[in-house]
């Protein structure tokens, strides 16, 4: 599974989304575009995210840009998984 199927299934299971997200692209828009994705979520995403792929985000990476797209984040959780290969 590639790392963009997971975060869509990390999303799916937070949000409680079903397979609506069988539909996302990496353009698919996440802040201000799913109404379940509000700061909260985004709290409960980013444990998800962690837990899931064994990665520490730090608050000052909590960014609008990370979580724009699903495309964004994706490549957000690719650049820690590099990071903490090195």
């Amino acid at each position: 599974m590639t790392t963009f199927e997971q975060v869509r299934e990390v999303l799916a299971s937070t949000l409680q989304l079903g397979d609506s997200v069988k539909t996302f692209t990496p353009e698919t828009g996440l802040l201000d575009e799913i109404p379940e994705f509000d700061s909260m979520a985004v709290v409960n995403v980013v444990a998800g995210l962690e837990e899931h792929f064994d990665i520490v985000i730090d608050d000052e990476e909590l960014t609008a840009e990370h979580f724009a797209t699903l495309g964004s984040l994706t490549v957000f959780v690719d650049d820690k998984l590099t990071a903490n290969a090195a």
